[in-house]
């Protein structure tokens, strides 16, 4: 016994011994100094890096460094595939103008992009529908598209070429953030940031650009609040027939809200694009497993079957699946064909998902511009599916112990996809705070104050704080079956679709154009259909009641959207 217990002792003074030795390295490291340290090599942080290297103000004043755990140079050599990624955002006019001021724009392989000339969203209940056109944005400065789809990496690999012309950013990439601490000595607030190759950095203000599980946010102390969604998406590349001669180009993006969730489809090329599909997690499971034939067939009935048919469809995946016999694409397509006889949708009508190649290739029938073309095959290796969550931090500056830090991007929030602005968000958080930090070298100010930092949370904590809240409203809007809400939302929709300076002035304040408006477009589709829903107690309200909520709401979303801003 007593042979272990010295054991034991002689163990924990080892411990100790280790422990002391680790500390006494630890602090006899010499930290290198920087005035703006960046954590994340996302689209975020990189725009964030390229427009502080773009500012004459700052390149001659600040040394700006960017620390990423993945290899950037991948990113930078992206061979550019003859497929396309299936990590595709939708950037608007806004976003494309934020990029063109900083240089970035111009590395764009443009070739990979799209242009969105036209939107098409509808009810998958009640076919109630609002299209978005550029031709029809009433603006002075007219536009050609809505936006511009590109995949990920193509902007990535963009920024990161446009960062490589400005000697006043360096990247470090392939090293990861062990630890953040606060360096107390000479009563200094400065952070100290410990990477995995063993360097520390003392920077005067550090920038989280790292995500949703952001080091940098919990160093700080910030908290987020939120909510998981029941919901995964799924992305995918899709391969269709072009478009034929008397149909316009695959320059429209179509959304149809399912009860279970949107499903989306983003033009990249005349033969290929996008899909992002929200839907539960089971059924998402059970739709990355079935063969690539079936989950065709699956993403084609999804635009167009009627959604009642599409649960039914939905329930035979997943029993199929549950049973470990797979619904096999024989099996489903009977199971449409019965679906579309039983709805009398013609099988050679644009409606039909047992649609030929051969004949959506020619001359197209009633109603085809109205749908996206059906999808004849799935890039390989493009099919994934993700978690979907909203949060939002309290606050993106920090204070007391976790001064001098700043959150952008995803570290600072999360969205849902169906509006297509999460990345868009990031690149305004970007541009505001560099203009800030600009704004603060101007005027002499220590970068990593405060007071420096006001104005950064000012200009975007609201503005981003109504995008997810409507978002949200939207999500929870769609996700009902219930009759009168489907009822009231539907007419609000159609009544919406009809006025075309509100349609203009959600285009607009949704980045179509680079203005500032009084309200967040989708805010205000939010609240004018949203509070409609919000107020139907009874079925008693149907009629007349709701008739006059509906064109209310309307006439107050309009109100909104073209009152100037003071």
């Amino acid at each position: 016994m007593l042979s272990t217990s010295n054991s034991r002792t002689a163990l924990r003074q080892l411990q100790r011994s280790r422990c002391l030795l680790k500390r006494l390295v630890h602090n006899s490291i010499v930290p290198e100094h920087c005035d703006v340290l960046v954590v994340g090599g996302g689209p975020a942080g990189l725009a964030f890096a390229a427009a502080l290297g773009s500012s004459h103000r700052v390149q001659e004043s600040l040394r700006v460094v960017l620390v990423e755990a993945s290899d950037l140079s991948k990113v930078k050599q992206w061979s550019l595939p003859e497929g396309y990624s299936n990590r595709v955002s939708s950037i608007t006019n806004a976003s494309r103008g934020f990029l063109r001021d900083i240089g970035a724009w111009s590395h764009v392989e443009e070739s990979r992009t799209r242009p969105v000339e036209e939107m098409q969203v509808w009810d998958g209940i009640s076919d109630a529908r609002v299209a978005f056109s550029a031709s029809e944005l009433l603006s002075s400065q007219p536009i050609s598209e809505l936006s511009r789809l590109t995949e990920n990496l193509n902007l990535q690999r963009a920024l990161l070429h446009r960062i490589a012309c400005l000697p006043s950013i360096e990247i470090m990439d392939k090293v990861k953030v062990q630890s953040i601490v606060q360096d107390n000595q000479d009563g200094s607030d400065w952070p100290l940031v410990h990477l995995s190759d063993g360097r520390v950095i003392r920077t005067r203000l550090l920038v989280g650009a790292d995500g949703p599980n952001s080091p940098v946010r919990s160093y700080a102390g910030i908290k987020s609040y939120g909510w998981a969604y029941d919901t995964h998406a799924i992305v995918g590349t899709l391969y269709h027939t072009p478009r034929g001669p008397y149909s316009p180009p695959n320059t429209t993006a179509y959304q149809r809200f399912l009860p279970t969730g949107p499903i989306a489809f983003l033009p990249l090329s005349e033969t290929a694009s996008s899909m992002v599909w929200s839907t539960k997690p089971s059924l998402a499971a059970a739709l990355k497993a079935v063969e690539s034939s079936v989950l065709v067939a699956m993403i084609n009935a999804a635009f167009r079957l009627p959604e009642v048919s599409i649960r039914y469809l939905h329930s035979r995946i997943l029993e199929a699946q549950e049973s470990g016999s797979p619904l096999t694409l024989d099996e489903l397509r009977e199971e449409l064909a019965f679906r579309e006889q039983s709805h009398s949708i013609d099988s050679h009508s644009a409606f039909s998902s047992l649609m030929s190649s051969e004949e959506a290739s020619g001359i197209p029938p009633e109603g085809a511009d109205s749908l996206p073309p059906p999808i004849t095959s799935i890039q390989p290796g493009t099919i994934a599916s993700f978690p979907l969550r909203l949060s939002h931090a309290e606050s993106y500056v920090g204070e007391g112990k976790g001064a001098r830090t700043v959150l952008v991007g995803d570290a600072a929030h999360t969205i849902h996809p169906l509006a297509g602005q999460g990345l868009n968000l990031g690149l305004a958080d970007a541009e505001a705070l560099a203009e800030c930090i600009d704004q603060a070298v101007a005027g002499g100010l220590d970068i990593g104050s405060h007071t420096a930092l006001l104005s950064y949370p000012r200009n975007r904590y609201f503005e981003n704080h109504k995008m997810l809240s409507a978002v949200d409203k939207l999500h929870k809007l769609y996700s009902t079956t219930a009759e009168p809400v489907v009822w009231a939302r539907s007419v609000g929709l159609e009544v919406v679709n009809e006025l075309d300076t509100v349609k203009t002035a959600l285009m607009m304040s949704a980045g179509s154009h680079r203005t500032n408006v009084s309200q967040t477009g989708w805010e205000l589709a939010a609240r004018g259909v949203g509070s409609i829903s919000q107020n139907l107690h009874s079925a008693r309200m149907l009629g007349e009641g709701v008739a006059g909520m509906v064109g209310a709401s309307v006439q107050q979303l309009f109100k909104q959207a073209t009152t100037p801003r003071q």
